[in-house]
């Protein structure tokens, strides 16, 4: 019963991929396009095409919906509306039989199964990779166990197999292929997705998270019963609440909903600033409120964490962004990699200005985060930048954050209540080390002094740089570059155009041609415009595609606006 649907999976990819592949291509063609493409018109297509692999991405199942999520941290690579849409898939899917469950248990555990008794029959919950059941211990603890779904491995390791077939081909396409790397981005979700099958990973997360808020009564995560936790077993402490979204419930209790909102925010800021360390799927199905108010996370499967190199370098971000210094900001992005060195920044910031003016100036929209999260999207999708993926989960673990903050308090701002949060990090020194804060007064003298001494360096070196400039002149070694990046590109465009309109004007001559032949009395000459039109036509698609690409960047805002 099970080797038929395997065989015939891998065709059920590849058909998903073709038809993606032949939408795409759809969206792309101008004629496609009622009445004439407009922006609205193409976000409008692109959003139901976003939706569409959604769904199918759920159809799939376990594998594809954790690929799903893995790309929604590529906004280099896809488009902002598929990262939007592949961020929210969340899957539930009805429960495998009880008798599955107690074989994998024993089979996992052994004789470690007669700890457990009680095992309630009905799960808690039920998702393409697991279910929950509960149960009580002979000691009288009550927990929750956490049952992989049968099967799972192989199904994984024969889809990413396919994807990997997939991304070789797509690699090898001259247009989608270029500047990006779709057989290392189906790699790493290869080993990604596998280690998220070993539930032992899982445990370890969830032990380490709880230990950062130990010493925090309003934060409560579930302790990890290590002796009954395994591959495809997570034993958990049983930690019951409110929904967090359920206000009604919340009221009822006597808990206020706007405290609940400025402690996740503050927990949620800690997680970042503090430790480097954060929950990653922050929706609100992994979270809850216990009966005295303190805020409990779920489900530790999807964690991420800030590396060293972007901890040293977020102090001096935040400074740049809190002072809307768009250059400074650029520069540390840069440092960061974030940005190609090779890259001409005057662009980006130019972009980076325009973000900062809009997200960045009182009274802060309700939305602040979600909206600095689809500037960064368009700003990265289709240029020269590779944003890490942590910095992706980061925001889009904020930005669903605030839209649970907001649901419990209408008024919720998190950047508000990340002030005082932000405000060490900027005063703080530029090492990893520095992130937790120091004296105020000892930092801002190391920063007056580690400008004043590269300012000292640079005025030093001012008459051997005028030596050498003045002996390439009498040498006549001297080169002066102009940078004229935005004219030669309209001037480029022109003459695509002109190529465009000439070779478009060349097809409907053939045209005219074919059609009187056609009624002519010798009809079969009808084939020599025809044939002579198939070079000409597919040259002027490549015309077509050529400006389309370098329309995007004229589309973005803050393009026609000065340095």
């Amino acid at each position: 019963m099970i080797a038929r649907p395997l065989f015939w999976r891998p065709l059920r990819i590849w058909w998903l991929a073709l038809r993606l592949s032949l939408g795409l291509w759809w969206d792309g063609q101008s004629w496609s396009y009622p009445g004439g493409p407009t922006p609205e018109r193409r976000s409008q297509r692109a959003r139901r095409r976003a939706r569409w692999l959604t769904a199918e991405f759920l159809a799939l199942g376990s594998a594809f919906i954790k690929l799903g999520q893995l790309l929604s941290a590529r906004p280099d690579v896809l488009p902002a509306e598929l990262v939007e849409e592949l961020a929210l898939l969340q899957d539930s899917v009805p429960a495998f039989p009880f008798a599955v469950v107690q074989e994998l248990l024993e089979a996992e555990l052994a004789e470690r199964c007669a700890e457990i008794i009680d095992l309630d029959p009905k799960p808690l919950g039920s998702a393409s990779l697991a279910q929950v059941h509960r149960a009580s211990l002979r000691s009288g603890r009550q927990v929750v166990l956490k049952v992989q779904r049968p099967g799972l491995e192989h199904l994984f390791r024969l889809d990413l197999e396919v994807l990997q077939q997939v991304a070789a081909l797509v690699q090898r396409h001259p247009r989608w292929g270029r500047g990006r790397d779709w057989i290392g981005i189906a790699k790493e979700c290869r080993r990604v997705l596998l280690r998220e099958l070993d539930f032992r990973l899982e445990a370890e997360h969830a032990a380490r998270f709880r230990q950062q808020f130990l010493d925090d009564p309003g934060i409560r995560i579930p302790a990890v019963i290590w002796e009954l936790s395994a591959r495809r077993v997570l034993c958990l402490d049983y930690v019951p609440g409110i929904k967090v979204t359920d206000r009604q419930a919340l009221l009822e209790a006597g808990i206020d909903p706007a405290a609940v909102a400025e402690k996740g925010a503050a927990s949620y800021l800690q997680q970042l600033v503090r430790f480097g360390f954060f929950h990653a799927d922050p929706h609100p199905g992994n979270l809850a409120v216990a009966p005295d108010g303190a805020l409990i996370y779920y489900d530790f499967g999807m964690m991420g964490q800030i590396s060293g190199r972007l901890r040293s370098r977020l102090g001096r971000m935040v400074r740049a962004a809190a002072g809307r210094d768009a250059g400074g900001l650029v520069q540390e992005l840069q440092a960061a990699g974030v940005i190609a060195a090779e890259v001409d920044p005057g662009p980006v910031r130019r972009l980076v200005r325009v973000m900062l003016a809009d997200a960045l100036t009182p009274p802060f929209s309700a939305n602040v985060i979600n909206k600095l999260s689809g500037d960064l999207y368009a700003l990265v999708y289709g240029q020269p930048f590779r944003v890490p993926p942590e910095l992706i989960f980061v925001m889009r673990a904020l930005s669903t954050f605030e839209g649970v903050g907001r649901s419990l308090d209408p008024g919720f701002s998190l950047v508000s209540i990340a002030r005082p949060y932000l405000l060490p990090l900027m005063t703080s020194s530029s090492g990893p080390g520095g992130v937790g804060g120091g004296p105020g007064g000892s930092d801002l003298f190391g920063e007056l002094s580690r400008q004043a001494a590269e300012v000292g360096s640079r005025a030093l070196g001012i008459p051997r740089r005028l030596d050498e400039s003045l002996l390439r002149i009498e040498q006549g070694d001297l080169q002066v570059q102009i940078r004229a990046g935005e004219t030669d590109r309209l001037l480029r465009r022109l003459a695509l155009a002109q190529q465009s309109a000439g070779q478009s004007m060349l097809l409907a001559g053939l045209a005219v041609a074919a059609a009187l032949l056609a009624v002519s009395a010798r009809p079969a000459l009808v084939a020599v415009p025809l044939v002579l039109g198939v070079p000409v036509g597919l040259s002027w698609l490549k015309l077509q595609a050529r400006l389309r690409r370098d329309g995007r960047l004229d589309q973005l805002p803050g393009m026609g606006s000065g340095q």
